[in-house]
Parts: C-alpha cells; structure tokens; sequence
C-alpha cells in the first residue's frame, strides 16, 4: 500500500496548502518533459495529490488506507486515471481519449512554456560607489555599462533597411507553437515560444549586418543614474526598462546596488548624523561655545556648564534628508579632554577645588 503522505513529504495533519505546495516542488522536479525530469515519480506525486487535494478521497484514504470509487477498503489505485486528477485544476480540460491544452499558471508556472507569463528581457545589477555626502545630499552619474540591447542600426526589427520584415511561416505570425505530445496519461498539448521568430510573429525580409537579424546585439551604452538625497549603504535604485532588451520582448531592468563609502567625521543613525567634539575640561565645567563642522558649512554650538562626558548636544536640521523637505539633527557626543599633566598652579587651583568638595 502506497503511503501518499510519504510520496509528498508531509505529515498527515498537513493543511491542503502545504500539500499543494509540496506537489508543486515535486511536480516541477520530476516532470518527464523537463531534462533530468522522472516519469514514474512524477505519475506517483500526481496520483498522490490527485487524492490528498479532495477532501472526500482523503477522508476515505486516511480511514481505509486506501481510496477505491466505490468506498470501503480497497487495493490502492492501480487504476489511476489522470484525466480524473486533471479535472481538478483550472485549465485542464477534456475527458478520455482527448487532448489536454496544457497552461498551467498556477501549478506548474513556465514548466511547458509559460504560456500567460509576461516575458521580457533579462534583468541585469551594477555597483556605485557614493561618497558619503553625495548619499546624503542625492547625485547623479553616468556610468558606461556593456549589456545587449536594441539595434541602433535597425531599430530592434532585425532586417536591413530598406528590407523591411514578413511574416513567420513557421508559426503564422503568432509568435508561438502549438506541439501535441504523447505521454503516460494521453495526448498532452503545449505551446512554446516559436523559435523561428523568436515570438515576433515576423521574421526579417534581410538580416541587419549589424545584428545579424536578432533585432539585440551587446554593446556599450551610457545609463544616467539619478541618486537619491538620503540614499543607505547597500540599497538598490531600480530604473525599469534599462535593462538587457530581448527579442520581440520589452526590455528588462537595471538595479543599481549602492555603496556608501565611510565618512572619517560623521556616521549615520538613522536621519540623524552622528560626529564627536573634544572639548577642554575647564569648557565642560565653566562652559563655552565651539565652531562645529557639519555637511552645510560651521554653526556655533553652545557648550552647557557642568556637561558630562559622553552626553549628547543636538544641531536640528543638520542629519539627513527625508520625505518633504524634512532633515534629521546631527548628534553632537562630547569628549572631554583630561590633561595629562598639570601644571603647578592647576594643581594647587584642583586642591581648592577638592577641599571645597567638588
């Protein structure tokens, strides 16, 4: 007796999504049209599923062990019929003897071609590096990046000037191609990209000399990349459409990982900017103001008497900037200096101090 749980790898209080989830992974790895693919185990995991994902065969099955048509303990399902399991997803269609249109959006995705997927030209990354005030304040580049893109010289047509294109005899013009194959559970039908045409519909009257009829080519091109004010080390900026251009497809995107390089003076916290001031003992006890550096020029930042060492001072609207013309502070910490050696008169000045208890 086959153990259908076991066949899914999952356990027998597994909710009926977890079940379709392992059928899913199972199905897209053995499936005998995929290279390396298995045809009795993915006959096995679809029998499996065919009764764990209805509710009234299940039950049958966990009671029996077993699930036969007519109830009661049976001999397991030597008899299985896939048309019996297909009819359980949406777009399979048919009954026996006939052929199934295969388009499998939500169980097995692009596994047969991808017939509803939206496809387009591969997405391709690059890495800037930003100084740290340019992160902060938002910049621009122009980087010259080696990618495939459309042909300049026949605008992505493929044909030669003048030539102009025809329409694909191979699939008619509808830039894919309906195959039938023969399989465990009958005629199975598929549809494909049509390789002729490469789903244009239309193929070249003359191939482009330059792209040799492909319509893309790689090459050169200069990208403008506009950087945010108030960008992360390590974000991504994503500018749709810059990407690898495919045939007949649209163009895929270009994401831009960022690395802010490290300020010697300044770190970030969030909004706020965070910097170190040394500043003289007599200063922290007497108080004083002191001339700080920040990313718009000095401000004069006014030392309180009695600061301790550590404790933090702020200059608003100094961090970063967010949203609408907002800012973040910069975080003033205050390191007093101790002296390492006193003069006479700074001793004898500390005595009186410590004599009058402070």
């Amino acid at each position: 007796m086959k153990d259908y749980y076991a066949i899914l790898g999952v356990t027998r209080d597994a909710s009926e999504d977890d079940i379709k989830k392992a059928f899913r992974t199972l199905a897209h790895k053995y499936h005998p049209d995929k290279k390396g693919g298995d045809e009795a185990k993915f006959k096995e995991v679809s029998e499996a599923y065919a009764v764990l994902s209805d509710k009234k065969k299940r039950a049958q099955y966990d009671q029996f062990g077993a699930y036969t048509p007519g109830g009661g303990q049976g001999q397991g399902f030597g008899g299985f019929d896939f048309n019996d399991f297909a009819r359980n997803f949406q777009g399979f269609q048919g009954t026996n003897g006939q052929a199934f249109e295969f388009d499998l959006g939500d169980i097995f995705g692009e596994m047969f071609g991808g017939g509803r997927r939206q496809r387009r030209g591969r997405d391709i990354s690059m890495d800037i590096e930003v100084p740290f005030r340019d992160a902060v304040f938002g910049t621009e580049r122009r980087v010259l990046i080696s990618k495939v893109g459309t042909c300049d010289t026949c605008n992505g047509n493929g044909a030669k000037k003048g030539s102009g294109t025809t329409q694909c005899s191979a699939c008619n013009g509808k830039g894919q191609i309906r195959e039938t194959r023969n399989t465990f559970f009958g005629a199975m039908a598929t549809t494909r990209t049509c390789p002729t045409c490469k789903g244009r519909g239309e193929v070249p009257k003359e191939p482009c000399s330059t792209c040799h009829g492909e319509g893309v080519y790689k090459k050169q091109e200069e990208v403008h990349v506009v950087i945010p004010a108030g960008v992360e080390d390590g974000e991504m900026v994503r500018m749709p459409g810059r990407g690898e251009a495919g045939q007949g497809v649209p163009p895929g995107d270009l994401y831009v990982k960022l690395h802010v390089r490290p300020d010697k003076n300044f770190a970030r916290d969030g909004n706020n900017l965070v910097t170190t001031l040394d500043i003289k003992l007599s200063d922290a006890l007497l108080g004083n103001s002191y001339d700080i550096e920040t990313l718009d020029g000095e401000v004069k930042l006014d030392i309180p008497a009695g600061i301790e060492h550590g404790e933090m001072l702020r200059a608003r609207g100094k961090g970063i900037p967010y949203g609408r013309g907002s800012r973040g502070d910069l975080l003033v910490r205050i390191n007093i200096s101790f002296p390492k050696k006193l003069s006479r008169a700074a001793k004898e000045a500390i005595e009186k101090l410590k004599s009058e208890g402070l």
